[in-house]
């Protein structure tokens, strides 16, 4: 929406200076947010599968509001992650039925130890610092598989070069008779036979056809980090491969989401409203009662009344400072692309398909038009403030929301913080960089430590692949009433914190929005003749995380880690002062 939807204010808004102009706006879909979660999807498979289930899955479900970036493109190229993985997941399986069909279950040997590697990272967790209770078990499960890894190794090069047994084979017991004991296992699995040079040969022959996926995979990975995802690829969104590879159940579900991602009309689940928008931050239910002034030019005050006096104050925000607008440099100060528009927050619960909300402009402005003069409780109208800083990195939004009503004057802010896109996805430009300016040296040693670990890995991959075909086919989501969104896929890749600038840039944007709010609901009161100083105070107490008090007759409190507050009729008593004898 734009800046006009409300009435425009009554005096003539001051307009940015000539020769300042605006740092350029870049669209969501080509936002530095978007193209980090989309590297995302490559480097980390469970958020890759929470993007799929979301967007792709869960088709009932409608998409949170996108801040900044564009879910469609994240989920296109989600896809494509996906169906890269799985290909080279399932010809590493293939190569390994066949060899270890072939080699008469020796290579088995070889690659038991790498699920034991695989399970034991998966036992750790993500976490930098996980409990004991899965630090110690993984601890174990790594080295058991290193150490059997590189047993088993030595054995079937031993077996290969004919120095394993007479006749250039080997028994299979030789694991058991030449290695410890607690190896001995490994021949039951088997059962009983010989290997001969050939099968060990073949064996290693598999694992180096194995190490070629590996470096294909992380080849093909590199050539994407680099290529269309890069700064300056990823501008071109019509270009990009990924939405252009899709197949027609994407086209059908990227138009819906996009549709939707950016819509005024907002559909929402009861217990998740404010979905999409990150974390609450400092929420204001302020309410104040509307006294006349005592001039007589009282007039009727209404919620569109003040909101359109809001407007003007927040506008200012964009003006540049006098010192600029005489030197005529650009000012790149986020809070001068500030949007401010009007949103209305409907339930998605009464709908029968999903394609019934009324996201059309006609049925919006109907919303809107009835919901802004209405206190109701589940359609609610908001202006919506919004700023984009960090490259649509952090981006804070501030909901605000007026009611009058019965002569009060209720005022809602809910501010809401989206934080900073995690570490490791912003890291993986200088990885891919990293990796392609090695040495082959450097290039083996990683391939070669990936190995171990590449089977059990295109197993969990087809396993998560199946899993999620037959919850597609059995679980009867197509035909669900319409859900309103579980989880915001940019919220699903936000870190937990923010640093110092980041920190002092939120608190910059809040208190500047907040003290313009303020400021348009005072000049709103005092032009219909209310009584503005119990408003003014109230903001100050709240500001400072203080507690307003009206009024202290006839009430009893006490203040301090000592005082103590009796009730007593008839005069005051004057206060007694406290010591600490006199309560010894």
């Amino acid at each position: 929406m734009s800046t006009t939807d409300l009435p425009p204010p009554p005096q003539r808004q001051p307009q940015p200076a000539r020769g300042t102009p605006l740092a350029p706006v870049v669209a969501p879909h080509a936002s530095e947010a978007s193209r980090l979660l989309c590297m995302g999807t490559y480097l980390d498979a469970e958020y890759r599968d929470r993007v799929i289930e979301e967007l792709y899955l869960r088709r009932e479900r409608v998409v949170a509001p996108s801040l900044g970036f564009d879910a469609a493109r994240v989920l296109a190229h989600a896809l494509r992650a996906q169906r890269t993985e799985l290909a080279w997941s399932a010809v590493m399986v293939v190569l390994l039925v066949t060899g270890a069909a072939a080699t008469g279950g020796w290579l088995l040997l070889l690659v038991v130890p790498g699920l034991l590697l695989t399970f034991g990272r998966r036992v750790r967790g993500g976490a930098d610092d996980p409990p004991v209770r899965r630090r110690l078990p993984s601890f174990w499960l790594r080295w058991l598989g290193r150490v059997l890894l590189a047993y088993m190794l030595v054995t079937t090069i031993a077996v290969a070069v004919g120095a394993g047994g007479k006749g250039g084979g080997a028994s299979l017991p030789v694991v058991g008779e030449r290695g410890p004991d607690w190896l001995g296992f490994l021949t039951r699995v088997i059962g009983p036979g010989s290997v001969g040079r050939g099968a060990a040969w073949l064996a290693l022959v598999v694992l180096l056809a194995v190490g070629a996926c590996v470096a294909g995979e992380q080849v093909g990975l590199i050539r994407v980090l680099r290529g269309e995802l890069s700064p300056r690829r990823f501008q071109d969104a019509a270009g990009d491969p990924a939405e252009g590879s899709a197949g027609p159940r994407f086209r059908q579900l990227g138009a819906r989401i996009r549709l939707e991602q950016h819509a005024p009309l907002i559909m929402y689940h009861e217990a998740r409203p404010f979905c999409g928008a990150g974390s609450a931050h400092d929420t204001w239910v302020l309410a104040v009662e509307l006294r006349p002034d005592g001039t007589g030019r009282r007039q009727p005050i209404g919620n569109r009344t003040v909101l359109a006096a809001i407007r003007p104050f927040l506008e200012q925000l964009r003006d540049v400072a006098e010192s600029a607008a005489r030197t005529g440099s650009v000012v790149r100060d986020r809070l001068r692309q500030l949007e401010i528009d009007e949103c209305v927050f409907l339930p998605v619960e009464g709908l029968l398909r999903r394609e019934d909300a009324p996201y059309d402009r006609a049925s919006f402005e109907q919303h809107r038009a009835r919901a802004v003069e209405e206190g109701g409780e589940k359609r609610r109208h908001f202006l919506r403030i919004r700023v984009g800083g960090w490259e649509e990195d952090l981006v804070v939004t501030v909901f605000v929301r007026v009611h009058t009503q019965g002569r009060m004057l209720m005022l809602e802010l809910a501010p809401h913080v989206l934080f900073p896109v995690r570490e490791d996805f912003k890291d993986a430009d200088h990885a891919a960089y990293r990796y392609a300016n090695n040495n082959a040296l450097g290039k083996t040693a990683y391939i070669l430590t990936h190995v171990p670990g590449a089977p059990g890995q295109a197993l969990i991959t087809l396993g998560r692949r199946l899993v999620r075909g037959w919850r597609r086919l059995t679980g009867g989501y197509a035909a669900e009433l319409p859900e309103g969104p579980a989880v915001s896929v940019r919220e699903l890749a936000a870190e937990p914190d923010r640093s110092t600038f980041q920190s002092m840039d939120v608190d910059r944007y809040l208190k500047s929005v907040q003290d313009r709010i303020a400021y348009g609901v005072k000049a709103a009161l005092a032009q219909a003749g209310y009584q503005t100083g119990e408003f003014a105070q109230k903001v100050v107490n709240i500001s400072n995380g203080g507690i307003n008090i009206d009024s202290v007759d006839g009430s009893t409190f006490a203040i301090g880690d000592r005082a103590r507050a009796t009730t007593t009729s008839g005069a005051p008593t004057p206060p007694q002062r406290s010591s600490d004898h006199d309560d010894q």
